[in-house]
């Protein structure tokens, strides 16, 4: 399906401890460049975040940033170990007991004490599965949302290539006549110049004529590109990149049959031809 590279989503749950929020924005770009903000206590988590993230896109320029706000219970609850602040007391009364000069106990300094504050590592591991969790689901929502803008943008390419395929059949109608026009514009001017010239000279001029106005290579070649194009659209893979490819291929024919347009109305289709396909290019630069 054809992804679009430019999108946004945002995801929130909630929590007895807090409340989580991804908010990822993609914008085109040639390769895949995530960037992360995350909270300093889980920038650890920024490895696997990426590995999620290039499971599911291939191509663009992502900004992923979590907003964790945790509960006003959490915020201001500490959880000490009343076992290790009794064995610290104990060893302090006992200093005490040596040394008469000893200063007051400073509770601030107690609790640097390692091993004093606990932190529950339940809490921690449940914190970093929500986090995940939640992140999956926003790249989900990321990439529905590409695919539907990609869907949007395949309509697009696919109504000017039909525009194409109308103008080359249109070429391709006129071309008998066009070459035969001229075959006879030939024949008027020697005629009209009073050239003695034999009926071989002058047939291997028209053959000439007709060899350098010729285009139905070209026409046959733009033909070959818009089913490619339309197959490429099909593939459940990413685009983009051979798109952009096809995109230059047509530009070239559309140039050389403006090269080798002999009437003026060659030359308007030809650059009718250029238009619409520089319009799909534009769009093509959003497709992953």
């Amino acid at each position: 399906m054809t992804s679009s590279m430019t999108a946004f989503a945002r995801q929130q749950s909630e929590h007895d401890w807090g409340t989580l929020v991804w908010e990822i924005r993609s914008v085109n770009h040639r390769y895949l460049e995530p960037t992360f903000r995350l909270p300093d206590s889980l920038r650890h988590l920024e490895v696997p975040l990426r590995e999620l993230l290039r499971a599911r896109l291939q191509r663009g320029k992502v900004e992923a940033q979590l907003k964790l706000v945790c509960s006003a219970s959490v915020e201001s609850g500490i959880s000490i170990n009343h076992a290790l602040l009794q064995e610290l007391c104990r060893a302090t009364e006992e200093v005490r007991e040596r040394f008469a000069d000893c200063g007051a106990l400073n509770p601030l300094e107690i609790l640097k004490w390692p091993g004093l504050v606990v932190q529950h590592e339940q809490d921690t591991k449940l914190l970093e599965e929500k986090t995940l969790e939640l992140f999956a689901a926003t790249v989900e929502a990321l990439q529905q949302q590409r695919e539907r803008e990609g869907t949007q943008l395949r309509q697009l390419i696919e109504d000017r290539l039909t525009q194409i395929d109308a103008i080359v059949a249109e070429i391709r109608g006129n071309l008998p006549g066009i070459l035969a026009a001229q075959a006879d514009r030939l024949k008027g001017q020697f005629s009209d110049l009073q050239l003695q010239v034999d009926s071989t000279r002058l047939e291997q001029e028209i053959v000439l004529l007709v060899q350098k106005a010729d285009i139905h290579e070209e026409l046959d070649r733009l033909d070959t590109h818009v089913r490619e194009v339309r197959r490429t659209l099909n593939q459940t893979v990413p685009v983009g990149r051979r798109l952009d490819f096809l995109m230059q291929e047509l530009n070239r024919e559309a140039n050389t049959l403006c090269s080798k347009a002999i009437v003026t109305a060659t030359t308007l289709s030809a650059v009718e031809l250029k238009v619409l396909i520089e319009q799909m290019r534009e769009q093509i630069q959003n497709i992953e």
